[in-house]
């Protein structure tokens, strides 16, 4: 099999700044070894996340200059609108300016004290929009899900199980949703099979529960059907994430991850009552409902990005680039979750430094050290983002999983610069017995991860 390349031509570069160790440590201390308080021209590579960080097209860019900025009935919101709809089926499309909106107008109208939300695993905005509505969030990943170092085709899948035992517990009334993230990124980035779709589809339908799905990487998410569930090997990406949709009854999504460009999202859904309350909210909130907080250029873009997602050479490279950084680091002894996601590669805390015990943060503190031997921006995804604190005890709940999470970009770096980041990590693993955890000095009350004061152990 031949080398796989990138499937474009490079025609503009950005340089990056190089600082040595002694100013990565100041840089370190002066943001209070928080890598989101580190300034990005002090970042070298820059993996702290995949949303909105993509390289656009050129025809992306195009349809930047296109832009019909109407402030209603935009051209551009019509193409976007029809994009969308052929894409997924839905029969309502609202713009928002990122996820988090589309998230937050979903659950202000549905969320509020008494009600609940399952999901495979939330991820941090879409917990923190569901609590401040007032409802709880649940998480059901199977137990394979739970363990980094099991090899498993479909380690996103929702556990159908405790989701049934849940809704008979909780009765329908109290459950006015239950979403499911593809791909499943607070567990590793794995992906679920069409089959969980399908069957977490028909048994919330037995129950009068509408699905939706956190759609922000469903092209990865298919990609990973084809490749991997049978009968899905001669069926084409599109027609694959067309399946999945027609599964659900709604969607939210960033379009900051799989439609490739730096700002924007939507919330799509069929229920005609639903979305008119949601368009009511994204007027108030957001914008006009044929723009919702983006630009015609942004809309643009995003329709433009929606049809290149689903190019099967750009997913082939997307994904064999992050198999390749997870099989080097795997090679050298470095514990990761395995397999591979499909846009990042998470190290595995608890094992890479088992003497620093959750409640000193050990993935921040590897968070720090790759900064500061490498200029590598990652983040935790463990105890800082998720762990919460016992109200009897005082003392910290800890996730079921400590990670780090090298997230790659899309179309922005080559092989070369994954390459030096296998050398650092390769230099943090062999001197990780001298690492020493964490401690909060200061944090804010919700989404800790963003603005916490950290300082290290003594």
């Amino acid at each position: 099999m031949k080398t796989i390349i990138e499937p474009f031509k490079i025609k503009s570069v950005e340089p990056i700044r190089f600082t040595t160790p002694a100013e990565r440590e100041a840089i370190l201390r002066r943001a209070w070894y928080n890598p989101f308080l580190i300034r990005g021209d002090d970042v070298l590579i820059d993996l702290l996340t995949d949303s909105g960080t993509s390289a656009m097209s050129a025809r992306q860019w195009a349809g930047v200059m296109d832009g019909d900025e109407s402030y209603a009935g935009s051209r551009s919101f019509f193409r976007f609108e029809r994009v969308i709809k052929n894409l997924t089926g839905f029969r309502h499309v609202i713009p928002t300016h990122q996820g988090r909106a589309a998230e937050k107008i979903l659950f202000s109208v549905v969320g509020r004290p008494g009600k609940h939300i399952p999901n495979n695993t939330h991820f941090d905005t879409t917990r923190a929009n569901v609590e401040f509505a007032g409802a709880e969030a649940h998480d059901f990943p199977t137990e394979e899900g739970k363990q980094p170092a099991l090899i498993a085709d479909f380690k996103g899948n929702m556990d159908l199980v405790a989701l049934e035992r849940f809704i008979k517990e909780q009765g329908r009334d109290a459950i006015p949703l239950c979403m499911l993230t593809v791909t499943n990124n607070s567990g590793g980035g794995q992906p679920v099979s069409m089959e969980n779709i399908r069957r977490t589809s028909q048994m919330l339908r037995k129950h009068g529960i509408a699905l939706f799905l956190d759609a922000c990487r469903f092209a990865e998410n298919a990609f990973f059907i084809k490749k991997r569930e049978k009968g899905y090997a001669r069926k084409s990406v599109r027609e694959i994430a067309q399946e999945m949709f027609s599964y659900a009854d709604g969607c939210t999504m960033s379009a900051k991850k799989d439609a490739l460009v730096n700002m924007g999202g939507f919330l799509a859904l069929n229920d005609n009552t639903l979305a008119e309350k949601a368009r009511n909210i994204l007027i108030v909130t957001e914008g006009f409902p044929t723009y919702g907080g983006l630009a015609g250029r942004d809309l643009e873009a995003i329709a433009q990005g929606l049809e290149e997602i689903l190019d099967e050479h750009y997913l082939t490279y997307r994904i064999r680039s992050v198999e390749y950084l997870g099989e080097k680091l795997v090679e050298r002894g470095i514990p990761i979750v395995q397999p591979p996601g499909g846009h990042a590669v998470y190290l595995d805390a608890k094992r890479f430094v088992p003497h620093i015990a959750p409640e000193q943060y050990p993935g921040q503190a590897i968070v720090a050290e790759l900064y500061r031997k490498g200029g590598i921006r990652s983040v935790e995804i463990g105890s800082v983002m998720f762990g919460k604190t016992d109200p009897k005890t005082g003392k910290l709940i800890s996730p079921p999983m400590e990670l780090v999470r090298l997230a790659i970009p899309r179309r922005v770096y080559t092989q070369s610069h994954i390459d030096y980041v296998i050398e650092v990590a390769q230099e943090v693993y062999k001197d990780r017995k001298r690492m020493k955890g964490m401690r909060i000095v200061e944090e804010p009350p919700v989404l800790r991860h963003f603005t916490a004061k950290f300082r290290p152990l003594s």
